[in-house]
């Protein structure tokens, strides 16, 4: 196995640890009576973001670069033959992810060309499985399997016009008009999408492998411009290096990859056996191969060491006979590697941030809550040793304080009902704000502004208006959250200096990544539509197509909001109400201690006795905590690249 697969299955191996530590750590609060539906829900989001993490790689490229077959040698090879079709030409006729859900058979599902006649985005057909085309996988057979991937290179002739129809065809580039047979048919593929459910180990273990077709195609189809290529966590973008950067490979890069300035983008010159010359000496050929990479990284505006040459279809071959020699000729172990140290342990430390970021308020929070408890037990003991040989009179007094004491608490607790009355209200604002009706209603109106109009200046108009409003809304959440957090900070302040309880500053609420996101979908529509001022019919289909992708993802990103919004504003009252509970409860209990002390002066070694024992086992716990807490800590900070160099 390669060391890229090794790398995977040792992140694999990390997350389920951590998922473990995880675990453990709620089942010790509730064994420990600690936890709370708060606490249960944010571990299950910490552990749900484990179980659903996918580490997607995209392969980019305009046609006959290689893709597929890098595919095949870099995760398949083991099968000892190539799994997804690759030959002479054009292969890859349509966007293809592979993945494994093990609640599906293994499958190939194939979405039908005629649903690009409807504006719904792939994604949205994704909602729908009877518009899907289902070809069973037989795992047990190679030669089966190859025939079923078949499938999705299959193509069709249709008219010139159902071709436009789908944005499929442009009628002013004057190299269609070849393409274009005796009959006025063209050749396009029968299939808008497919996705193959495949139980191979590293997609067993979430790992995404998007393929995607040439130029056309990527233009064609807004779900990879807007999401399926963007949010790849590495895009490999693929040359070959008999031909170096054509026009076509410079449009892809510039338009659909992102530029050198995107992190995770590796550019691939494949093909070097085309220039293997066996007149040739190794450092002449190495010469050769090495000025091609110089040119690439100037042309692309890279470093060199973003540039890989390397021979897929050698690779694969020596992979397949275990042919070493053939195997380092053809660099592809260099590329691998490149993945392995810069792909995944970026992508761990992503997901460990995210992971550390849900679970720091939580163990503070506990934490918190047990310091309060160990320091209300010190503080009721010292008040009761101070009682030891002392008349009724003192204690006459001591229970007046206590009854003070609670006083001023529910005073303070009646001042905390306001707050909640203010933070409920702007909660609701909050909520008006990234309201998913209110956005439906603006997707409609915004909608029926493009439709109305072919001139472009009527849609740019429709769409900067949609956008600005999104900003709006988010500007709006942003400004709330803020009212929130210097609210809750000042209660917070005045709870810790008038009643002792320990509470650590409020996080702050950032709506930053969802802007960032409304940003990055604005940019991609402004530079997928810099036409002329009049929209031609395949234009104008390929433009509502694309606002309906647009529209899903606007959707998505507003969902994802309201999530992340909802579980803040819970989080920042959660630690305020327990420490509030736990200090009613300890003020309730040293104002009977006293009473029934006051009462009968023979229960006061007693009760000492029992807050001692009480008091030894708030230590016991705290002990407890911090192992459990630090086995969390100890394997979210274990890096992958202390494994891949021990390995």
């Amino acid at each position: 196995m390669s060391l890229l697969v090794d790398s995977f299955q040792e992140y694999s191996t990390w997350r389920f640890a951590l998922s473990q530590a995880i675990r453990r750590y709620a089942q010790w609060l509730e064994k420990s009576r600690l936890s709370d539906g708060q606490v249960e829900m944010r571990l299950d989001r910490a552990l749900e973001r484990l179980t659903d993490d996918k580490l997607s790689i995209a392969f980019v490229a305009e046609f006959s670069r290689g893709k597929s077959e890098l595919i095949n040698a870099i995760f398949f090879a083991d099968y000892g033959k190539r799994i997804l079709p690759s030959s002479a030409g054009r292969t890859t006729m349509c966007p293809t992810e592979l993945q494994y859900d093990d609640a599906m058979e293994p499958s190939i599902r194939l979405l039908p060309i005629e649903t690009r006649a409807k504006h719904a985005s792939t994604s949205e057909y994704k909602l729908y499985p009877e518009e899907w085309t289902i070809v069973p996988l037989d795992t047990s057979s190679g030669d089966g399997m190859l025939e079923a991937f078949k499938r999705v290179c299959e193509t069709k002739r249709v008219p010139v016009d159902v071709a436009r129809s789908y944005s499929l065809f442009d009628p002013e580039d004057p190299n269609n008009n070849l393409i274009v047979d005796a009959a006025g048919t063209v050749e396009i593929s029968r299939w808008r999408h497919a996705i193959i459910n495949f139980p191979h180990p590293l997609l067993e273990q979430g790992l995404v492998i998007l393929d995607t077709p040439g130029l056309n195609a990527i233009g064609s189809e807004p779900e990879l411009t807007l999401n399926l290529i963007p949010s790849a966590h590495a895009v490999l973008f693929i040359l070959a290096a008999d031909t170096g950067v054509t026009k076509s490979d410079i449009e892809i890069w510039t338009k659909h990859v992102g530029g050198g300035k995107q992190k995770g983008r590796m550019v691939v010159l494949n093909k070097i056996d085309s220039m293997w010359d066996e007149l040739k000496k190794p450092a002449e050929i190495d010469a050769e191969i090495e000025k091609q990479a110089v040119s690439v990284a100037k042309t692309l505006e890279l470093e060199r060491d973003q540039i890989f040459p390397i021979s897929a279809q050698k690779g694969l071959v020596a992979k397949v006979n275990h042919d070493d020699k053939l195997l380092r000729r053809s660099r592809l172990p260099l590329l691998e590697r490149a993945l392995s140290f810069d792909l995944i342990p970026a992508k761990q430390r992503i997901i460990s941030e995210q992971i550390e970021s849900e679970l720091e308020g939580v163990m503070a929070s506990i934490r918190n809550l047990l310091q309060a408890r160990q320091r209300n037990i010190v503080e009721q003991l010292f008040e009761l040793r101070s009682l030891r040989g002392k008349n009724r009179g003192v204690m006459t007094h001591m229970v007046a304080r206590v009854k003070q004491e609670k006083e001023e608490f529910d005073q303070s607790l009646m001042r905390l009902q306001a707050v909640r009355a203010v933070y409920t209200k702007l909660n609701t604002e909050i909520f008006t704000a990234l309201g998913m009706e209110a956005l439906k209603s603006e997707i409609g109106n915004t909608r029926e502004a493009m439709l109305s109009s072919r001139l472009t200046i009527g849609m740019r108009s429709s769409m900067d208006e949609f956008f600005k409003h999104l900003r709006a809304r988010l500007e709006t959440v942003s400004k709330l959250t803020a009212e929130i957090t210097e609210m809750m900070q000042a209660m917070y302040r005045k709870f810790s200096e008038e009643h002792g309880l320990t509470l650590r500053k409020p996080m702050q609420f950032s709506v930053l990544k969802f802007s960032k996101e409304i940003d990055r979908i604005e940019r991609i529509y402004q530079r997928q539509f810099s036409f002329a001022k009049t929209l031609r019919t395949e234009q104008l289909a390929l433009t509502q197509r694309f606002f309906e992708s647009i529209a899903g993802r606007t959707r998505e990103t507003f969902e994802i909001a309201n999530r992340d919004v909802e579980a803040w504003l819970k989080a920042v009252m959660a630690p305020m109400e327990a420490q509030v509970r736990e200090h009613q409860i300890q003020l309730r209990r040293r104002l009977e201690s006293i009473k029934r002390i006051h009462e009968a002066t023979g229960t006061l070694e007693q009760r000492i006795a029992e807050l001692e024992e009480h008091q030894t086992a708030v230590e016991t716990q705290m002990c407890e905590l911090d192992d459990a807490a630090n086995n969390v800590v100890t394997v979210l900070k274990t890096p992958m690249e202390e494994a891949q160099l021990a390995a």
